[in-house]
């Protein structure tokens, strides 16, 4: 479970910039949705995450916790207790080619001074990923040790685990790697390093959002334009959407299902609680189990 935790760890971290931009989907106030009809025999459920949080901010509430209990399977994004995934994890922040092949000089020199301000440098992190590389980001803007931070996803899956549920993943670590690459090569993550302390600005407006579901203000702060444009958005957002709500209905269908993903999936024209609705489910924000 060490090795879970800590590679859960690598891939919220990375996650950032996965749930940075949402559209409005109406005023209902909640981070649990639950889904029925369309066949159904039993509800299932969808919980947004905010995948980092400091311990101190961390709750998951009584609902969430309910609704995974009467839930027969958990799904998260990625299933983190396959071993072939965890592998294919590890290898996604190493890079055959070095960061500094890929830049010329003057970029070079840009990126070391830039990777100062989080505490490092380019011959550190030359052998890395721009994946490894966004990380970076996260734990900047984090605004805690390391050891008091907590990772929504990860609590969700002890307590699946402790259970003894069946746990599945929405897609493979290379499938979530493509859409990665699609959206930001080097010298966009690079543009993301940049951007610092606004980081830490955004990611303590999300945290306070969240645990209020106030997700009106989510959507406003998701939507930032700086944090992600319309590409970007497409290929981590609209499309792994898209994807994922093909194979949920097949999941809820034979199972009671409990899925966890990253709090801007759920929203806008093409999240999944509206892609959901359109294959026919009823889909609704739950106040309380």
């Amino acid at each position: 479970m060490k090795n879970l935790v800590k590679l859960g760890f690598a891939v919220v971290l990375s996650a950032t910039f996965m749930t940075a931009r949402a559209q409005n989907t109406g005023s209902e106030n909640s981070t649990l949705w639950e889904v029925s009809g369309n066949g159904l025999t039993k509800p299932s459920y969808i919980a947004g995450t905010c995948h980092v949080m400091c311990s101190k901010d961390f709750e998951i509430k009584p609902k969430v916790m309910k609704a995974l209990e009467k839930s027969d399977q958990f799904v998260m994004e990625i299933n983190y207790t396959d071993p072939a995934e965890m592998t294919a994890m590890q290898k996604m922040y190493r890079t055959d080619k070095k960061l500094s092949d890929q830049l010329n000089p003057a970029e070079a020199k840009e990126l070391d001074k830039i990777l100062a301000e989080y505490g490092t440098d380019l011959k550190k992190m030359d052998n890395s990923s721009s994946q490894a590389l966004y990380a970076l980001i996260s734990m900047k803007a984090i605004p805690c040790p390391q050891t008091e931070i907590k990772l929504y996803e990860i609590e969700l899956l002890q307590s699946a685990m402790k259970s003894k549920k069946k746990v599945f993943g929405l897609e493979k670590v290379e499938e979530q790697m493509t859409s990665i690459n699609k959206a930001y090569d080097l010298k966009a993550v690079i543009q993301q390093l940049k951007m610092g302390k606004e980081y830490e600005t955004l990611l303590n407006k999300m945290v306070t959002a969240f645990k209020k579901e106030d997700v009106q203000s989510l959507y406003t702060l998701f939507k930032d334009d700086k944090m992600m444009n319309p590409t970007q958005e497409k290929a981590m957002l609209t499309d792994r959407n898209k994807n994922w709500a093909e194979k949920m209905p097949e999941m809820m269908k034979k199972e009671s299902s409990f899925f966890a993903v990253g709090g801007a999936h759920l929203m806008g024209d093409n999240g999944v609680i509206r892609l959901l609705k359109a294959k026919g489910y009823t889909v609704k924000p739950v106040s309380s189990l």
